[in-house]
């Protein structure tokens, strides 16, 4: 006790001298617990606002890569829309910043003489400052958010962009080699070869990259070259099994052009057969059949001539184009042929049994008839007119055949066209009752 009553004892000037010993010898002014405790709390919003500035930063960094990835691959409305808004969230950003700056620039709190008033408005604007921040970076937060699918898509395109790229050298390298191994068969292939050159400049751009060119740009040329590539190896493959299929077809066409060539000597005596035995209403779209033919072998001997020579010259593309016209002239020409003997064999047939034309005429238009009344008492007058049409002509046909020189040429296509109206009747009704009508 009595120690206790020896120090408050002291005189003023010692007890106010105690602070600074204690203190170690330090300089500060001694302003009580209040202004310590104040100076603390502002220190901690001072750090508070440090760390949410730091976040802000961090984040607008790493969207600023998100908008870059973005505007690097999409140029659509929605992606300049995003660009915009991340523009004007920076100035805004940029505004909660300078307010932060100027806050921690305005207010020293390791000053010696700080007073509680001045550490306590300390600490209330960085305190604003700091819920300035981290307001700014909830939005910056909902608008990366809102990026996902157009951040998505570009990401995606990116992916694809360094393997379609090298899917497209390496489609480059396989045409290449498979042309090689073509001329190694003595064949040119020098189409192909030109298409191939023609991808150079755009093997030229793809080196470039895309952050010369565009990623969409880029990656639609590697995908276009890539195709082309292929084309021209799966081309060059084939080349040896089109030459031989090109000699085939040579050897095959010229058999059939001669072989035409002696059909073709036969028309005569059919037509002559015909004028002698029935009307002229039965041959006279025949007549011209023998020269007719005769010509489009003659052209079609030319034709093969010339796709000789380009197969010689190995032009592919035009070897193959006049075989193709060399069969049409062929294919006609049979069919010109094969109608003059085939019309001789018809009138031969109907000559001498027309019942026949007629029996099967007639069960076509019963046939339809029955399927007409199916289900119903009376016929539907759409498919009872033709029906009762078809059977007054070909009661009209069968009349023409009386007489002294009937044209059974008539009577043939008569009953022909009558059975493709019933045809067609039957066909509407079984289209009507599928349908559900």
């Amino acid at each position: 006790m009595r120690d206790v009553f020896t120090l408050v004892a002291l005189p003023l000037v010692a007890a106010l001298a105690l602070p600074a010993a204690f203190a170690g010898g330090g300089t500060r002014r001694w302003f009580g617990g209040r202004a310590e405790s104040q100076r603390a709390e502002a220190q901690a919003a001072k750090d508070a606002a440090a760390a949410a500035f730091y976040e802000l930063d961090t984040a607008q960094r790493d969207l600023r890569i998100s908008i870059e990835t973005i505007t690097a691959v999409d140029g659509t409305p929605a992606a300049r829309r995003a660009v915009s808004d991340f523009e004007a969230l920076g100035r805004r950003i940029d505004e909660a910043s300078h307010r932060y700056i100027e806050a921690v620039d305005a207010h020293d709190l390791d000053r010696d003489d700080l007073e509680a008033s001045a550490a306590a408005h300390a600490r209330t604007e960085l305190t604003k400052a700091k819920d300035d921040l981290a307001n700014v970076k909830r939005e910056l937060d909902r608008f990366g958010d809102s990026l996902g699918p157009l951040l998505g898509k570009a990401e995606t395109q990116l992916a694809r962009l360094a393997p379609a790229v090298e899917r497209a050298r390496q489609g480059l390298l396989a045409a290449s080699n498979a042309l090689d191994a073509v001329r190694e068969t003595k064949l040119r292939a020098d189409d192909l070869a030109a298409r191939l050159a023609a991808l150079g400049p755009e093997l030229t751009k793809l080196n470039q990259g895309a952050g010369q060119h565009g990623v969409p740009q880029t990656l639609e040329r590697a995908e276009r070259v890539a195709r082309e590539a292929e084309a021209i190896r799966v081309e060059a493959g084939r080349l040896p099994e089109k030459a031989a299929e090109i000699d085939h077809r040579l050897v095959s066409l010229r058999t059939r052009a001669q072989a035409l060539t002696t059909r073709a000597g036969q028309v005569d005596p059919v037509l002559s057969e015909l004028r002698r035995r029935f009307v002229a209403a039965c041959w006279q779209d025949l007549q011209h059949v023998p020269e007719q033919a005769a010509e489009n072998v003659r052209q079609a001997e030319l034709k093969l001539k010339e796709a000789q020579a380009a197969r010689d010259a190995q032009r592919w593309p035009d070897a193959t184009s006049l075989l193709s016209t060399v069969r049409a002239l062929l294919n006609t020409t049979d069919e010109s042929v094969s109608a003059a003997r085939d019309r001789l064999q018809r009138l031969n047939a109907v000559q001498k049994d027309p019942q026949q034309e007629i029996d099967r005429t007639r069960f076509a238009i019963r046939d339809a008839q029955r399927l007409a009344m199916t289900g119903r008492t009376t016929p539907d007058p759409r498919h009872a007119r033709p029906l009762d049409d078809s059977v007054a002509r070909l009661e009209r046909a069968i009349a023409s055949l009386e007489g002294r020189n009937p044209d059974y040429w008539h009577f043939l296509t008569e009953t022909e066209a009558v059975r493709e109206t019933v045809a067609r009747v039957v066909s509407q009704i079984r289209e009507e009752r599928g349908g559900g009508h």
